[in-house]
């Protein structure tokens, strides 16, 4: 018997198959936010940003520099305008950033990480203007667990560098080509990741499509689900290259003629880690410029 799908894309483990939902771009996937988490006004919002500025004291340059408004308000829609919640939300990612200085890793620390380009940024965004993290699990080349989350942060910060500057969030395209339980990160890296995603880089995820995952997959996913809030829950998507409308999100997110053939675009971005180490290179110094 196939195996079923909920509505939501999800990989049920009874019975047959069920396409995943594909939902339209104007709706609160797409937007992330819900309609009833807003504040009344315009005015009532930055009162909010300036209460939250407010609580966070004396910081110094650099956390000054990390703090604008823009960044305050995706604290504050990740604790749903919470003011107490967001003030510890952010005051922990300023700890974590002075701790772990994502903004000061360079391509040379990552560069063995990346050596299969297993994380990378593809060189086009989305539809929407979005960056674009490719994923390849499979191709995981080390068992350092600090290395990857060190490449991973790297790719964050210069997916988020890249950004166009009307948006503020990045899709994950996750393929899953040749994975296995064999060569999947270990839980306590896929926990990790999570807790860095959601909480040292709230409302940047877009949405995170999870291409072709295998069946033995589901297992996997059901023990790092309790790890995910809801909000990131509801930002992946499990697509399925045979399923219609699968094929439909995929070409309402992304231009095919630039997505990948591995993906079912008509493109070519598969990793090349010569060249993608000189754009990287490039992309330091502007990071170190950005900062200074």
């Amino acid at each position: 018997m196939a195996s079923k799908k909920k509505r939501n894309g999800e990989p049920d483990r009874e019975g047959s198959e069920q396409p995943p939902q594909h939902p339209s771009p104007r709706s609160s996937i797409w937007r992330n936010r819900s309609k009833g988490d807003d504040p009344a006004s315009p005015e009532e919002e930055q009162a909010k940003v300036d209460s939250l500025r407010s609580a966070l004291g004396s910081l110094t340059d650099k956390s000054q520099r990390y703090c604008t408004d823009a960044c305050l308000k995706r604290y504050l829609r990740a604790r749903n305008w919470n003011l107490k919640k967001a003030e510890k939300m952010l005051k922990d990612s300023l700890k974590w950033r002075a701790t772990f200085k994502p903004e000061s890793i360079r391509w040379e620390d990552i560069a063995i990480e990346s050596e299969t380009g297993k994380v990378y940024r593809a060189n086009f965004v989305d539809n929407y203007g979005r960056a674009i993290l490719i994923m390849r699990p499979a191709r995981q080349n080390t068992k350092d667990q600090n290395g990857q989350i060190r490449q991973l942060v790297y790719c964050l910060e210069n997916a988020v560098l890249n950004l166009p500057p009307d948006q503020e969030q990045m899709v994950w395209l996750i393929d899953f080509h040749g994975w296995s339980v064999s060569n999947s990160v270990p839980l306590s890296a896929a926990r990790e990741t999570a807790n860095v995603l959601q909480n040292h880089y709230p409302e940047r995820l877009g949405v995170a499509i999870l291409y072709n995952p295998p069946r033995i997959f589901e297992a996997f996913w059901a023990v790092i689900k309790p790890f995910l809030d809801p909000k990131t829950y509801k930002k992946v998507k499990f697509v399925y290259s045979k399923d219609p409308d699968s094929v439909k999100l995929l070409e309402d997110v992304f231009d095919m003629e630039k997505l990948d053939t591995s993906f079912g675009g008509r493109g070519n971005c598969e990793y090349n880690h010569e060249d993608y180490g000189r754009m990287m290179k490039q992309d330091d110094v502007k990071m170190q410029e950005h900062w200074r």
